[in-house]
């Protein structure tokens, strides 16, 4: 049993390190990418075009609802067919095998290169700035000032921090390959169809709302975990992190972007909808560095703490 979780640990950090040397696989080999060709095929099948009035609609819903958990079941099914031919051979064979197909399902390098060119780009001009932006961000970003481009980028670092990072390796401790591929198609999904109204000229607010709160509940734990890690990467405990995480209308982004905001003292918000750390600083390009330096932080201190977990949970008592 123990040899089983040394294998797990060797995987996990295997992955760690296939993620910060070579990045993401080819796109048309990454299971994420996959993942999401399948939820695009299925949500133009449910959700109705844009014009069709916001009312309940419950047959869309189960219709979501099925599609999400059809879905989640080949994921699922994919990734024991993987686990069980990596327990098949020889234990390094495992290993390689585990972490080569864990790696697709953490972001860390390709998060921190995302919000690196943000800040590249800002210094080159503002417009240019607001565009590397938006391949990050769902919100109009054609009025944003330069502040406001940082904020929103060290925001989805944060939030990301925990969707891309930490809750993968949370659910591979807990279920090894087949929970972190099921916590990656439900977030996927929500990010595809979690949305209330219109998006992309169909109406989400029926048909992926099973999404919505699948991924709120298996994000629930890890991103208060996110945020507990940013506070010990940053040696300090966030005061008013439960206060501040409230203003935000999900129950669990707000805790990873309350934590930064207020571990940096900077200011963080969505316009017209949230403010954190309200009386913080103004976002500067040195803050952009800063929170970067505890997002590495944070992904080697959730490889410590999933190892040692793993480690715990095999030893005899």
């Amino acid at each position: 049993m123990l040899g089983s979780a040394g294998a797990a640990v060797a995987a996990l950090w295997l992955a760690l390190v296939i993620d910060r040397v070579l990045g993401e696989p080819p796109v048309r080999w990454h299971p994420v990418v996959w993942m999401g060709h399948y939820l695009g095929w299925a949500g133009r099948r449910i959700a109705p075009l844009a014009g069709v009035a916001l009312r309940a609609d419950y047959g869309r819903f189960a219709a979501g609802a099925l599609a999400w958990c059809v879905g989640a079941a080949l994921v699922a099914s994919a990734a024991l067919v993987v686990q069980w031919l990596a327990e098949c051979g020889p234990l390094w064979v495992g290993v390689l095998v585990t972490g080569a197909a864990l790696k697709p399902l953490l972001a860390w390098r390709m998060l921190r290169r995302e919000v690196l060119s943000v800040e590249r780009a800002l210094g080159e001009s503002l417009d240019a700035g607001r565009q590397q932006l938006s391949y990050l961000v769902s919100r109009d970003v054609t009025w944003l000032s330069e502040s406001l481009v940082r904020e929103s980028a060290i925001e989805s670092l944060a939030e990301n921090l925990n969707d891309s990072v930490v809750a993968p390796i949370f659910w591979f401790a807990v279920a090894g390959l087949p929970g972190a591929a099921v916590y990656r198609f439900a977030n996927t999904a929500d990010a595809m169809w979690g949305y209330r109204g219109v998006r992309g000229g169909r109406v989400w607010e029926w048909a992926g709302k099973f999404a919505a709160h699948a991924d709120d509940l298996l994000s629930w734990i890890p991103a208060r975990i996110t945020a507990l890690l940013l506070a010990l990467a940053a040696l300090r405990w966030p005061r008013g992190i439960v206060r501040e995480a409230r203003r935000t209308p999900s129950p669990n982004s707000g805790w990873p972007m309350a934590a930064m905001a207020l571990l940096l003292n900077v200011r963080l918000g969505k316009p017209d909808f949230y403010v954190l750390h309200r009386d913080g600083l103004s976002v500067k390009p040195p803050d952009m560095y800063r929170a970067l330096r505890l997002g590495s932080r944070v992904v080697g201190l959730a490889g410590l703490f999933a190892s040692a977990a793993l480690l715990g949970m095999s030893w005899p008592l």
